[in-house]
């Protein structure tokens, strides 16, 4: 698991979006339901990614203090 599978993931999530825009063509108002779907899935995404992508490269090295050099 790298970060390959951010991508991956985020071409699920485009494959999503498309198909939110052909699943809410019987709602009363689709172009409302399609713009919730789509901006839901998307902010959903670069939240987990960024998260994600942050966590597997961190900036900040963390530091033990509990080690005692001998």
């Amino acid at each position: 698991m790298g970060g390959a599978l951010v991508f991956w993931i985020g071409l699920l999530v485009a494959g999503l979006c498309v198909l939110s825009l052909f699943v809410f063509n019987g709602k009363s108002d689709p172009t409302l339901w399609r713009t919730c779907a789509i901006l839901s899935l998307s902010s959903c995404y670069l939240m987990w990614g960024i998260t994600y992508l942050a966590q597997l490269h961190p900036i900040i090295v963390p530091k033990r203090d509990d080690l005692k050099i001998d």
